[in-house]
């Protein structure tokens, strides 16, 4: 993708620079990224993913097979084109992100995998402060959404997040848990239906914390690796319990992957000859009001 085909390029931007692209693939399934995200990344110099968002693209199509990459990371493509394949780790992303900017001043264009939403406890924020701490106002970035874990949940266990609902990450390396105890508290008395992140830790903390706001019988989704299908750590699956039984299901709860949705007063079970789903409603309206 040319630097000239860039509709969110800065001015003043050199044209022989490429544009870095951070990119969300959603769950990581074919059908759940964005036909955009998936031409960014066929068509990018660099592709900056980890393993498991590699597998997910190689299983997918959208990256070379592995018997197409050599030992250095340089992928072929179908077509005769070559592109890097750069191996992400969580202790390497300030690095990555730096070198990016590099490739980009020199021509590349780089895709740079987030899994989920990379604006939603994703990436985009890392590249972001590597970039003010560089300085490095002449790259070129532009963000591609994808598919978050609160829609992918919800997708699961039928409608729960059709009235306002909030995200809260229980993650306390960021935040302090003294805000997260405030947030979550705020959410829960102001009857938003709340998505928990990051509940490999914390989770009945949590809980307990929302149970001192809301009745015990409000009902609780909890899923692991929504839209992963077998593909994920854990294997996708979900359980609808209650707010009151919630921290009992720890066999549910199995790490990064597993996301909690927390119903409120309106927050109903509805069964068809199917299955059972959880639905909040928009208010108090029939049928006919729509």
């Amino acid at each position: 993708m040319s630097r000239e085909e860039s509709p969110a390029a800065g001015e003043g931007t050199p044209d022989a620079y490429g544009t870095l692209y951070v990119v969300g693939i959603g769950p990581g399934l074919p059908d759940h990224a964005t036909k955009r995200a998936r031409a960014v990344i066929e068509s990018a110099d660099c592709v900056i993913a980890s393993s498991l968002y590699q597998a997910f693209l190689r299983d997918d199509g959208t990256l070379p097979p592995e018997d197409r990459t050599d030992e250095e990371g340089i992928a072929t493509r179908e077509d005769g084109s070559e592109q890097e394949i750069v191996r992400s780790t969580m202790g390497r992303q300030i690095e990555l992100a730096r070198e990016a900017f590099d490739r980009v001043r020199e021509g590349e264009t780089v895709a740079h995998v987030s899994g989920g939403d990379p604006s939603v406890y994703g990436k985009s924020d890392l590249v972001f402060a590597v970039a003010e701490e560089e300085g490095a106002t002449d790259v070129p970035i532009e963000i591609v959404p994808g598919l978050t874990a609160a829609l992918g949940a919800a997708a699961n266990v039928g409608a729960p997040l059709c009235n306002d609902f909030c995200t809260v990450s229980l993650s306390d390396k960021w935040r302090g848990w003294d805000e997260i105890e405030e947030k979550l508290r705020a959410a829960a008395v102001s009857g938003f239906v709340i998505v928990l992140y990051n509940c490999w830790r914390n989770y009945e903390r949590a809980v307990d914390i929302v149970r001192e706001e809301r009745t015990d019988d409000a009902y609780v989704a909890i899923v692991n690796d929504a839209g992963r299908g077998d593909a994920g750590r854990n294997g996708e699956g979900h359980v609808v319990t209650t707010l009151g039984e919630a921290a009992d299901h720890d066999g549910e709860v199995s790490g990064m992957g597993t996301s909690l949705i927390i119903g409120n007063h309106e927050t109903k079970t509805w069964r068809n000859d199917d299955r059972t789903y959880l639905v909040t409603p928009r208010g108090g309206r029939d049928v006919d009001d729509f």
